[in-house]
């Protein structure tokens, strides 16, 4: 693995794209989110445009915005890492260009979308690791997908990418605890200088006494005690982790336990709104506001977890 100073063991939020209410990015709000998150001990780095960002329904100018406007609330003291979504090959390398242009310090590879219905061809996910990195030069962080979809890779495959230059952390959302449990051991073992990120949002207890840290959209959310939670995973500490498991759980009801994943971006921003951060929720389509009195719900869980006054 190449050498690379980045260090992500710790917090690293995946922060949501804040809209105005007509639908364009809000950098003022951009400028809010980042420097509360930046201000915060613990948190290593910033993770745009992805999921929870909504990043792939931006323009690639939004992106590049995007990538510029968090740097700059963070006045340059954390890494910014920008998600690399693009399909082919080709086009995710260009993506990484303009991601290192915009300010990007590293790189969170999506596998091609593709892949989620089809499956891959053996191989093909090192290519695209190795191509991007050859050309843009932007440090690469693997991203491990849930069990239950075709892009999800096999632990030769993790091994493999693991392995090649300009890769120094996984994100690992496997999402299968017996692969978990089995596979990360093997990984620490066999590639002991890659820094290990969980990004099981709902289920970080489980993963939390395993990893360097955590690369959550929930880090956006609820920073603080996601920080004293992977301390005490760290700590190897089970009752200090099950407690803040516990507090927050009501939040992790609220946010992630709805009927599909995405959901999680909406109830992000209605979060954020409620702790004084974002003004409204706004979402871009095919994202779709919630329920009524959802925004309730996310409120009065963030105020039992203390979050909230």
């Amino acid at each position: 693995m190449t050498d690379i100073n980045i260090d992500l063991r710790g917090l690293v939020p995946a922060p949501v794209t804040p809209f105005t209410r007509d639908g364009a990015v809000d950098h003022d709000a951009i400028q809010r989110l980042g420097s509360w998150l930046g201000g915060i001990d613990g948190v290593k780095g910033l993770v745009v445009l992805g999921h929870a960002g909504e990043g792939t329904f931006l323009t690639q100018q939004e992106q590049a915005e995007v990538i510029q406007s968090f740097k700059e609330s963070v006045k340059g003291a954390l890494p910014i890492i920008a998600g690399i979504t693009g399909e082919g090959t080709q086009v995710a390398a260009l993506e990484a260009q303009r991601a290192v242009e915009a300010g990007a310090a590293a790189g969170l590879v999506y596998p091609s979308h593709g892949w989620l219905r089809f499956g891959y061809q053996k191989g093909a996910p090192q290519d695209r690791y190795r191509a991007i990195y050859e050309e843009s030069g932007l440090p690469l962080i693997l991203f491990q997908y849930p069990d239950v979809t075709k892009a999800t890779y096999n632990l030769e495959t993790l091994l493999d990418i693991a392995a090649q230059p300009g890769v120094f952390a996984m994100k690992n959302g496997v999402r299968n605890m017996r692969r978990w449990d089995t596979e990360i051991p093997i990984i620490r073992r066999e590639r002991p200088d890659l820094q290990v990120l969980t990004c099981h949002d709902e289920y970080l207890l489980h993963t939390m006494f395993d990893v360097d840290g955590a690369l959550v959209g929930y880090g956006g959310l609820a920073p603080e005690p996601l920080i004293e939670l992977i301390a005490a995973g760290k700590a190897k500490d089970y009752p200090k982790a099950r407690e803040i498991h516990d507090r927050l759980f009501p939040v992790t009801q609220n946010v992630y336990h709805r009927g599909s994943h995405m959901e999680g971006t909406v109830a992000l921003k209605h979060g954020l709104v409620a702790r004084g951060i974002l003004e409204h929720a706004t979402v871009r389509p095919p994202l779709l506001p919630l329920q009524e009195g959802a925004d309730v719900e996310i409120a009065n869980a963030l105020r039992s977890a203390g979050l909230v006054d």
